[in-house]
């Protein structure tokens, strides 16, 4: 079984903020895939499916950003998912918006989220779907930068950005990371048209 886990805040107040882009994601794949979030356990909304051929355990740990490895971590354990089966979906300040890129292991980069699935789970080891959101331009501006809505500019392009990552996501479990990132990852700027 894969495990998806879509990071972010619970709640109305950061429905459509930055650091939301892995809940977006995964409401998003969930919506292609018909599987419904609508169980709750281990501080997690979920749902069960078959994407791609793959049962599929789709996570929305609802413990805050910071505190997201301890839900991940109980349902790695309670289904008994070995490490390469993990894939963690959330926000990157390092790349533009409308940038989506696949990595297969790899350090936390700052995350918290990232931090906190590590340290939970014991091993860097899993799969990411990073999504940019850009940076501030001074780092003190970072944790309100994170929490802030979208602009309107980028709040008209999110439904392609959301709508493109978890055709990405989908291909991942159909082909492999590494078959994924040779398909995505080309000449351009984001994965759309720009070209660098």
């Amino acid at each position: 079984m894969k495990l998806i886990a879509g990071l972010g805040n619970p709640g109305s107040r950061y429905q459509y903020s930055r650091h939301n882009m892995g809940f977006l994601v995964l409401d998003r794949l969930a919506e292609t895939g018909g599987i419904a979030l609508n169980q709750t356990k281990f501080e997690a909304c979920f749902g069960r499916g078959i994407i791609a051929g793959h049962p599929a355990l789709l996570i929305k740990p609802q413990s805050y950003m910071n505190l997201s490895g301890e839900a991940v971590r109980k349902f790695f354990d309670y289904f008994r998912i070995e490490i390469k089966d993990v894939i963690v979906v959330h926000d990157d300040l390092d790349l533009p918006f409308g940038t989506i890129r696949l990595k297969a292991g790899g350090g936390p980069g700052g995350h918290k989220g990232l931090i906190s699935v590590i340290d939970h789970v014991g091993s860097a080891d899993f799969s990411r779907v990073r999504l940019g959101i850009g940076k501030p331009d001074r780092r003190e501006m970072v944790e309100g930068y994170v929490l802030s809505s979208f602009s309107p500019d980028e709040t008209s392009q999110l439904p392609r950005v959301v709508g493109k990552a978890a055709e990405m996501l989908t291909e991942m479990l159909s082909t492999g990371i590494e078959s994924a990132m040779c398909k995505y990852h080309g000449k351009t700027i984001n994965n759309f048209n720009e070209e660098v």
